[in-house]
């Protein structure tokens, strides 16, 4: 008897844990315009397009940035993020003691944390500075069908999921998040990083799809207060 395979598991990862030295501040701790934490935004957009675990990397000012999670942010009824109705995926928070070694370690403590979840297929990475990221960005990346005003925003030949995915997202043809890592990258990957380079060599030295998103946001990422 055949049986259609099993759905692709990809976990959520926010890279939170820096300074913001040139912001000020450390980002995790920024609120938008309307009060609501950069944080827990990003933490709501991996688990609405169907992330989970969500994985969230903090260091700098750790304690506060996850109070922010425990306190429920802007939800009037106070629960923690991962018992929402509205968020369905569990949420894993990691503290990177080397943070500031810079943006490898926020990627390093998090691909650690996803190894452990042996059916995890890939992980989707965020940093927490993109605000105007949203989950039908997300959705297209991972390949789930995700509803909006925009209609459905699966893009084409991007549901073939696999262990070895390397994927992108471009805006107007510029490099930006997600990046989607499959799990046969994650220990290549860590044996790289190095500094405050992230994912980039890695990369640039290997073939990586890229998926248009611009017609879903501007994937713009915000080093400096308005």
């Amino acid at each position: 008897m055949f049986l259609p395979p099993s759905p692709s598991r990809v976990a959520g990862l926010v890279l939170a844990a820096g300074a913001g030295s040139r912001y000020g501040m450390p980002k995790a701790l920024v609120r938008d315009g309307a009060g609501r934490s950069w944080l827990q935004r990003a933490v709501d957009v991996l688990a609405e397009a169907g992330c989970s675990p969500v994985i969230v990397v903090l260091g700098a000012r750790g304690a506060e940035a996850a109070a922010l999670l425990d306190a429920g942010d802007d939800d009037s009824t106070g629960a923690p993020v991962w018992v929402r109705d509205r968020l369905p995926a569990s949420v894993r928070i990691v503290q990177a003691t080397d943070w500031a070694e810079g943006l490898s370690a926020s990627l390093r403590a998090g691909l650690r944390c996803a190894i452990e979840y042996p059916d995890l297929t890939a992980v989707a990475v965020i940093p927490v500075d993109v605000p105007d990221l949203n989950a039908a960005t997300v959705a297209r990346m991972v390949g789930t069908n995700f509803s909006t005003n925009f209609g459905t925003t699966a893009a084409p030949g991007a549901t073939v999921f696999s262990a070895s995915t390397l994927r992108q997202a471009r805006f107007s043809g510029r490099s930006g998040h997600p990046v989607v890592i499959g799990r046969e990258h994650w220990t290549p990957l860590l044996d790289t990083l190095a500094g405050d380079t992230g994912a980039r060599p890695y990369l640039r030295a290997h073939p990586v799809e890229h998926i248009e998103c611009g017609d879903l946001g501007t994937g713009v990422d915000v080093d400096r207060p308005n």
